[in-house]
């Protein structure tokens, strides 16, 4: 069991401590101030981008304020260099991710104090109870937490108070802290329409939410098992399952990849970019080196009954992003010994596929999502 991480930091020329908090595994600064509301945006923002982390301790809304602020100073990105060649798309996509990144670590440097409770120690702070038992866990000794991260968490929950109606259920889901909400739901329908073989046993490989799981479920598939290598998302999917009066047909287990035995129809929603997640929910979002889609293309044959069916769901972003090639992707298939039985394609719904202003507008307005059938040679 790991030793948890603390800070150090000298309040009123006394030398004190604090366990340091984040669910996404972040580094502490080695370097800690205290500040209040007469710091200028201006020097916290200096601060931070030195890596320099800021205890707040003044008012809970100012110290909102200069979170802002300090954001509103991050440069946009900055300009290529005339001189140089013109970038390919993936060269300008890790660019933008590495903009996101530190522009995501200076403003971790903003820190607020938490004590057992739990309750934010500033003035005028908002009930943190639920929010922070849900994404953190209990308290039982002073603790330093992002601000950053905070917020993510208290909008966490008032995502899972106020729930999201998924149209392919027609039922409203509470995703948990952490878990990714399916917020697209064009990929979700391509589950609901297609056509089932048999089924009568299903796997879903990184349930997440529990919705595809639930979809099937809805479907008449008398057992699905959904599976996800992380605890939240677990105790999600069971809540979800449970929520939907499915808990007798539907479960989800904690496991990385497959469940023991085979399945007549196994579905997977990888991450569909490959990339190097850097918080939670991330990792819906970025796969290693494809690392989930070549896992579970290699492993499919031995999960797969008589007759059974793989139901690979992933977009080709990547592929027009230069992240990864359709070649690449048909080879992991045929390596694997499978062969592809159709394919079910729709289009982008979503805000960002509109969005002019978005630097990647022209990749995602021509986004596919694809449900991919697969069969054992």
């Amino acid at each position: 069991m790991n030793t948890p991480a603390t800070i150090s930091f000298t309040r009123q020329g006394l030398d004190e401590s604090a366990r340091f908090s984040s669910a996404h595994a972040a580094t502490p600064p080695k370097r800690v101030v205290v500040i209040d509301d007469a710091m200028t945006a201006d020097e916290a923002y200096r601060l931070a981008v030195a890596g320099t982390g800021m205890l707040y301790t003044g008012d809970y809304h100012n110290a909102r304020q200069l979170l802002g602020a300090i954001a509103r100073r991050i440069p946009a990105g900055s300009k290529p260099k005339r001189t140089a060649a013109v970038p390919t798309t993936a060269e300008r996509f890790y660019k933008y991710r590495q903009g996101r990144t530190q522009r995501a670590k200076i403003l971790s440097m903003l820190l607020v104090p938490i004590d057992p409770g739990p309750v934010v120690s500033l003035r005028r702070a908002p009930d943190i109870t639920e929010a922070w038992t849900n994404a953190f866990g209990e308290i039982s000794v002073p603790t330093v937490v992002s601000l950053q991260e905070l917020l993510g968490a208290i909008g966490a929950q008032q995502w899972r108070a106020n729930g999201l109606h998924v149209a392919a259920l027609d039922a409203t889901i509470h995703p948990h802290y952490g878990t990714f909400a399916p917020v697209r739901g064009e990929y979700l329908e391509l589950v609901a329409r297609a056509e089932l073989p048999a089924a009568r046993r299903a796997f879903d490989i990184g349930t997440g939410t529990g919705v595809l799981a639930a979809i099937l479920a809805r479907r008449g598939v008398s057992e699905v098992i959904g599976t996800d290598s992380q605890d939240r998302a677990v105790a999600c999917a069971n809540a979800t399952f449970t929520d939907l009066g499915l808990e007798q047909s539907a479960s989800a287990v904690l496991q990385d990849m497959f469940p023991e035995g085979r399945a007549d129809v196994v579905v997977c929603n990888p991450p569909w970019l490959p990339g190097t997640p850097s918080t939670l929910l991330d990792y819906a979002v970025y796969d290693p080196k494809s690392a989930m889609l070549r896992a579970f293309l290699t492993g499919l044959p031995e999960h797969l009954s008589a007759g059974g069916q793989g139901w690979l769901i992933i977009s080709d972003l990547a592929e027009r992003l230069g992240l990864r090639s359709r070649e690449e992707l048909l080879g992991w298939i045929e390596e694997a010994g499978l062969v592809v039985l159709g394919r079910d394609d729709t289009t982008p719904s979503h805000g960002r596929a509109a969005d002019a202003t978005d630097p990647f507008h022209a990749e995602r307005s021509g986004e596919v999502t694809s449900l991919w059938k697969l069969a054992s040679r």
